[in-house]
């Protein structure tokens, strides 16, 4: 039976493989809500008995993820001076730790008579699983190994052979366990071969690690990706050989692209730094992952983090897998940036010092950069391309400078007199409502229209259909640059 929800612990544990996919954020994110909805505790642990897909500084850059988007674990590792170290009283958090333990359990089942010797090689596993598949059977291990005497398995230990350690499933039984997410799944053990609990080079499979993991560290709620769900029955077995209490499993439905397939790589980023890279705030992007798979039974779509820990419960996580829309995304990250340009505080200069990064040359105009294009954009990395005109002089024909009701005389006269206007123009003038006034004078006295002055300007300043109004433009040109552009403006007329 699952353990009651007081006391809840839950855990994210990825393996340091690579980069936080948008799925393991996901479960990251609803590990933690679930802990602190329940004034539980949050845990990371790193999963690393695969060495060969080790990747190094992943295990870093794991942990630093989860701080950029304030995943903070409670217990386990953390990053202190750049290096990771661990908090808690259930440790090692690092599976490659704590090995001699995991062969000390896996040697208990074997003496207890649960699990076994194997001595075949790759070779005959190989060819048993081709011949299996060639007879349309579901390729599994067939036993060879299971009778040997445990006389012989020491023997032959002693003489250095080879071998991984096998749970013995018994037959014609039933595995039954809850999900919290697919209801009660019953798996018959004739479905499950003898699977490898312990490799042959001292490293346990995951299926053991975790199990005993879990159990160590007191795990609750066990929540992770639907692609684990053919392994739980495994674990299971585990769990029951080990007289371990079960914890709650939560399998969550997968993300998918907007055709149905399985987000992968293959068709676009699915790495959360990949996304931050491209200038989405981690709070939008947390907030839209949040909601990929768990509906909160409102209309509310944007929430804080605190929000999400007060709104979250596993019983409104869905069954049918989630589309990752990047429309849909977009919007959030331009709601956010929109927000937080109204505000002044930490998120406002936290934005500003972002937004730097993606004008190299320009960093200290950041903050002014944004206001001029903090409602146009939808993240960040747009303000690369948006914000060229205002460093290089634009390039255009003379036809572009006269709006489509206008005509060259008018729009000749309407720019010299606006040079004329804005070269008499004060520093105090040099504002927003000052170098509107001053346009819309021009405008009135001489008879003319808004599309004879305002457009040709624009036009003159930024080089473009589609920017900024020509008062933002001037004001953050400022007179002398405002001055020449439209200069070369009335000499191509």
């Amino acid at each position: 039976m699952p353990k009651p929800k007081n006391n809840i612990r839950t855990r994210f544990a990825p393996s340091p493989t690579g980069y936080l996919h948008i799925g393991g954020l996901r479960t990251a994110l609803y590990s933690y809500l679930l802990a602190k909805k329940n004034k539980g505790v949050f845990i990371l642990r790193l999963e690393d008995t695969d060495q060969e897909r080790l990747v190094p500084g992943a295990a870093e850059k794991l942990v630093e993820a989860l701080n950029n988007f304030g995943l903070t674990p409670d217990e386990g590792l953390v990053m202190s001076n750049d290096k990771i170290s661990s908090r808690g009283k259930y440790g090692p958090y690092i599976q490659s730790e704590k090995i001699a333990y995991y062969q000390k359990i896996a040697q208990q089942l074997v003496t207890e008579n649960k699990a076994y010797y194997c001595f075949c090689s790759a070779t005959r596993i190989g060819e048993l699983r081709s011949k299996q598949r060639a007879d349309k059977q579901i390729p599994k291990y067939d036993g060879f190994c299971r009778n040997i005497e445990p006389s012989e398995a020491s023997k032959r230990l002693k003489m250095g052979h080879k071998a991984v350690i096998r749970y013995k499933a018994l037959p014609d039984t039933k595995v039954t366990f809850e999900d919290k997410i697919y209801g009660q799944i019953t798996v018959k053990s004739d479905d499950l071969d003898d699977f490898v609990i312990l490799k042959s080079d001292g490293f346990p499979t995951y299926h053991l690690a975790n199990v005993i993991d879990d159990h160590d560290m007191k795990i609750t709620q066990v929540i992770r990706g639907e692609e684990w769900l053919p392994s739980t029955p495994k674990h299971v077995l585990l769990y029951q050989a080990l007289n371990y209490q079960m914890p709650e499993f939560v399998h969550l439905p997968l993300l998918l692209n907007p055709d149905r397939s399985k987000l992968s790589k293959r068709q676009g980023d699915v790495a959360a730094e990949d996304f931050l890279t491209k200038g989405y705030l981690p709070q939008a992007l947390l907030n839209y992952v949040a909601l990929l798979g768990w509906n909160p039974g409102t209309e509310q779509e944007i929430f804080s983090l605190s929000e999400l820990i007060e709104s979250f419960s596993l019983e409104k996580i869905n069954k049918s897998g989630a589309i990752f829309d990047y429309q849909k995304l977009d919007w959030f990250n331009a709601e956010y940036i929109r927000k937080i340009l109204t505000g002044q505080g930490k998120e406002y200069k936290n934005l500003v010092a972002l937004s730097a990064t993606y004008l190299p040359q320009n960093k200290d105009k950041a903050e002014a950069v944004l206001k001029l294009f903090g409602s146009r954009i939808n993240k960040l990395s747009e303000l690369t391309e948006l914000s060229k005109f205002l460093w290089q002089l634009p390039k255009y024909e003379a036809s572009k400078l006269i709006f489509k009701k206008s005509t060259a005389q008018n729009t000749k006269l309407g720019l010299q007199l606006a040079y004329d206007a804005l070269n008499s123009a004060s520093a105090k003038q040099w504002k927003n409502e000052g170098l509107n006034k001053l346009l819309q004078d021009i405008v009135a006295k001489n008879n003319l229209t808004s599309g004879d002055v305002f457009w040709p300007i624009r036009f003159a300043l930024s080089g473009l259909d589609k920017s900024p109004s020509p008062v933002e433009l001037l004001e953050f040109l400022g007179k002398e640059e405002s001055l020449k552009r439209i200069s070369l403006g009335i000499g191509k007329m």
